[in-house]
């Protein structure tokens, strides 16, 4: 039931590496879900979050200069 409720709230994540100018602040607000590759672009370690890392998620979304993050509701 549990893993049910997760996916009600899970939520994808996109980069588009092409934009981003390699600033980290998306690493900084969560490291779960954001690295940096050998040239200082971002990588994405998980490519679905929970409601357990939604709201740091969406926080480096919107704390990116670039905008490159975006985050989408999955519809079951």
């Amino acid at each position: 039931m549990s893993e049910q409720k997760q996916s009600a709230n899970s939520h994808k994540v996109t980069i588009d590496r092409s934009l981003c100018c390699g600033y980290g602040v998306c690493v900084e607000e969560c490291p779960e879900v954001f690295g940096l590759d050998e040239d200082g672009i971002v990588v994405l370690l998980k490519g679905e979050v929970g409601s357990d890392l939604f709201d740091k998620a969406n926080e480096a979304a919107y704390a990116c200069p670039q905008m490159v993050i975006k985050l989408e509701k999955i519809e079951n």
